[in-house]
């Protein structure tokens, strides 16, 4: 049973930075020692900062490596790419695709999960479609939108041995409210992608739908006498998506849908693209040509936005600059909220005893200097 002792460092307990020492036991948080603590291994913190480690829920890839493409070794690689931002947990997104290639990257997926851990950890699969709005499509192929069905989705399920854990519709599209109603107690529903009216957005909400993908992108905007899925998912009890780049939300949206929706409804997103940890230039997402200019990434044939370039390491310093509180504050959009949203709370998300020792060190600049999944570095700079 290995031992391994973080000491001389600030602890992240209760939202709180403390001057704890933290034992991690097999894998596990075992809590925190008094002086003369006996261990296998000691990592001296220097004065740094213990934290969560960060969960991402929504990203097509990086590191030259796109999900809809990706064997079970590339998944790894994004892994270990993932893990040098500070991610110790993440979805693959497969974006919209032929219902044969969705089934060759979950079986993928399914593999790289079973596979031993050389980065962030791999937790399960995102759907992005393909029960979505051809008006809202973003860089969906419309060709592939369906119509919802709880059939497709279950051989989907069935084929990830229950590995989806996570999957964005639009309420709007027929069959999708009736859908959610059919499986939403059996993964989380996000809406997105949509231009439903208000009404529509409230009755997939009412459904089961308990997120909102990307938040304010692609997605019909709000009007006074029009509120819109914008406006249903800023009144009701769902949790919100957002893509904190300074590119899909100016900081000033950031800052407005914190305030609706409450520290602890927000959940910070990557949206990234294989084109994420690389220079600019042309990349793939899914079926689609993408150029990425000045780290925007965008269709070829049209200009639209498609993905992003983010990493949640830079997430986490966007979200400090751009709301000007502390990072203690700002640490659960990527931690605490995300684990939540996918019902990994009990396991994931904050540093408790207990719980998965995913761990990151944080520099006083928020530079992410060594990540830890399951109590093993899998990166040091």
């Amino acid at each position: 049973m290995k031992r391994t002792l973080f000491t001389n460092g600030l602890v992240y307990v209760g939202d709180r930075f403390q001057p704890l020492d933290l034992l991690v036991q097999d894998g596990r948080i075992a809590g925190f020692p008094g002086p003369g603590a006996r261990a296998d291994e000691v990592v001296d913190l220097k004065s740094r900062m213990l934290v969560p480690g960060f969960l991402d829920l929504h990203t097509h890839g990086g590191d030259g490596v796109d999900v809809n493409a990706a064997t079970a070794e590339d998944l790894a690689k994004i892994g270990r790419f993932f893990a040098k931002n500070g991610t110790t947990g993440w979805l693959c997104s497969i974006l919209t695709d032929t219902p044969e290639q969705t089934l060759w990257c979950i079986r993928q997926a399914r593999e790289a999960m079973d596979a031993p851990i050389t980065g962030a950890r791999l937790m399960g699969i995102h759907l992005e479609g393909p029960f979505l709005a051809p008006e809202y499509k973003g860089a969906m192929p419309e060709h592939l939108l369906q119509k919802g069905s709880a059939e497709l989705f279950r051989k989907y399920q069935a084929a990830a041995d229950g590995a989806v854990r996570y999957m964005t519709v639009s309420p709007e599209v027929e069959g999708v409210v009736e859908m959610i109603g059919e499986i939403a107690g059996h993964i989380t529903v996000a809406i997105g992608h949509s231009g439903a009216d208000y009404e529509t957005a409230c009755a997939a909400i009412d459904a089961g739908a308990a997120a909102c993908t990307h938040t304010f992108n692609a997605m019909g905007l709000f009007h006074q006498h029009r509120p819109a899925i914008m406006g249903a998912v800023l009144e009701r009890p769902v949790m919100c998506e957002a893509i904190c780049d300074g590119r899909h939300l100016h900081p000033g949206s950031v800052r407005m849908l914190l305030a609706c929706k409450g520290w602890d409804r927000v959940v910070a997103v990557t949206d990234s693209i294989q084109a994420a940890g690389l220079p600019d230039g042309r990349y793939k997402l899914g079926v689609n040509d993408v150029v990425v200019e000045d780290g925007d990434a965008k269709l070829a044939s049209n200009g639209v936005r498609a993905g992003s370039t983010l990493t949640t390491g830079q997430a986490l310093k966007n979200l400090v600059q751009f709301t000007g509180e502390p990072v203690e504050r700002v640490l659960p959009l990527l931690t605490r909220n995300p684990a939540r949203l996918i019902g990994m709370d009990h396991r994931k998300g904050s540093i408790a005893p207990g719980k998965d020792a995913d761990l990151v060190i944080l520099d006083g600049k928020l530079n992410v200097t060594a990540t830890y999944v399951a109590g093993v570095c899998v990166y040091a700079e």
